[in-house]
């Protein structure tokens, strides 16, 4: 999984169980007209679908949440939730633990085997729904989504990360996305105007090669699938056809292969060279900006304290990453995180209300506000591109349109095999042609999907 939005954690963090309910004050509430029947409006409908066979109304509820670099800002916000879901359910508290994401596959997947030490509600990434559906973790809960009022207003990306054959196995929790940062004071110096174009782009990336040979024009990476699938997709290509267990590979499709050229044509002397280039990643191109090293850079709104915090800060902006066509936005990667329930809960209907609750309109412009992670409503995603200008083009980017992986316990596979990331590299080597490295890797990817049933 590639998560854009989360910061790698130091260490695993539990919290303790929180005092009964009785104990706690509720907090002010932003959203008064949807709260003010939040006890019903909120609460889901019971449901029997719980692999344990049980549906308990009182109790300790477990929740799972992965741990951020700085991990206080979002503990803040989700106490908050936690307060408030206490109050409306007597006799009910939550533990919350905090996880690290490097060890997230482990621990969730033990959890699914082992339903006597398992969360209730959990965090989780958002290429990795399929495969924990196929595990057979996530409970469904279409019902109960498609009932939720405010459920009305989530990104279609967004909703189509936790839909799996037409069911819903969770909540969006927030989104992330990609676009260009480009050197100000580089544009100005040398007369270049900002690309319009995906063309004008790798032009521009020249030119600011060839005029500072130190640096990189356009910071590129072999390993930075999510960066290139944009022009993939701009060119018209697909990563496979087909849903569920009949996906098929489009790599080597003529459009998808389009996009690979232009995308691996970026490796070279005369912007980034291949040798330097090939095996990095998008920390890597956007470490490489930040530092000075590069005049500009596919990061994501995520990318921006990063930036901020290095060489760059005060001489670059942001916009949309241009497509084929004058004017156009290149579809991107829809990345982020969502907050699901395990199918082995024995607390189903609190457990529901408690994932509405931490992906709630509410909740998610607090973490806006503590974090930066960018809401996964339209609306609520609008007020956040107001309050911080640095967010409109990652939300303009947003309302273009943006692509999601295929939605298959396959894309897992393909993803930790490095299937893309090979096949870029075998072609910026110069080791195979376009076609010979996307038919390779769409036999790869098609050998996934056969395997995944």
């Amino acid at each position: 999984m590639k998560l854009p939005a989360i910061r790698p954690a130091r260490r695993p963090a539990v919290r303790p169980t929180r005092r009964p309910a009785t104990r706690l004050a509720r907090p002010a509430v932003l959203f008064a007209a949807a709260v003010l029947t939040a006890t019903a409006a909120c609460a889901p409908q019971t449901s029997g679908n719980s692999a344990s066979g049980k549906d308990e109304k009182t109790g300790t509820l477990r929740l799972w949440l992965f741990q951020e670099v700085n991990n206080q800002p979002k503990e803040r916000v989700v106490d908050t939730v936690l307060a408030d879901f206490e109050k409306a359910h007597e006799g009910t508290d939550v533990t919350v633990e905090y996880i690290p994401v490097e060890t997230r596959a482990q621990r969730i997947k033990a959890a699914f085997n082992d339903p006597a030490s398992a969360p209730d509600v959990i965090e989780y990434g958002n290429t990795d729904t399929a495969g924990y559906v196929e595990d057979g973790g996530l409970a469904d809960v279409t019902e109960e989504f498609g009932a939720w009022e405010e459920a009305r207003d989530t990104d279609p990306t967004a909703r189509q990360s936790v839909t799996v054959d037409g069911k819903v196995y969770g909540a969006p929790y927030f989104v992330g996305v990609r676009a260009l940062y480009y050197r100000t004071d580089i544009f100005r110096e040398l007369g270049l105007d900002v690309p319009e174009t995906m063309g004008e782009l790798a032009s521009t990336a020249k030119a600011i090669r060839a005029a500072e040979p130190g640096l990189y024009g356009l910071a590129v990476g072999g390993a930075y699938t999510y960066g290139a699938l944009p022009f993939l997709w701009a060119h018209g290509g697909e990563l496979a056809t087909g849903k569920g267990g009949s996906y098929a590979s489009a790599l080597d499709s003529p459009a998808a292969r389009k996009g690979i050229e232009a995308y691996t044509s970026l490796f070279g002397d005369d912007n980034c060279p291949a040798a330097k280039c090939a095996g990095m990643g998008g920390n890597d191109t956007v470490t490489a900006f930040a530092s000075g090293k590069a005049g500009m850079a596919i990061g994501g709104d995520f990318s921006h304290q990063a930036v901020e915090a290095g060489k760059v800060k005060g001489k670059y902006a942001v916009v949309p990453l241009p497509g084929v066509e004058p004017g156009s936005i290149a579809p991107a990667f829809a990345g982020g995180n969502n907050i699901g329930v395990l199918k082995s809960t024995s607390h189903r209907t609190l457990a529901v209300d408690l994932m509405k609750r931490l992906a709630s309109k509410k909740a998610q412009g607090a973490l806006f506000d503590a974090m930066g992670f960018l809401p996964t409503f339209t609306d609520v995603r609008q007020r956040a591109a107001a309050k911080q200008p640095f967010v409109k083009p990652f939300v303009e980017t947003l309302a273009a349109g943006t692509r999601f992986v295929p939605a298959s316990p396959a894309w897992a596979r393909i993803d930790s095999s490095l299937v893309l990331p090979t096949m870029f590299q075998e072609i910026v080597s110069g080791r195979k042609d376009v076609a010979a490295a996307s038919g390779d890797a769409a036999k790869k990817m098609n050998d996934a999907f056969g395997s995944a049933g």
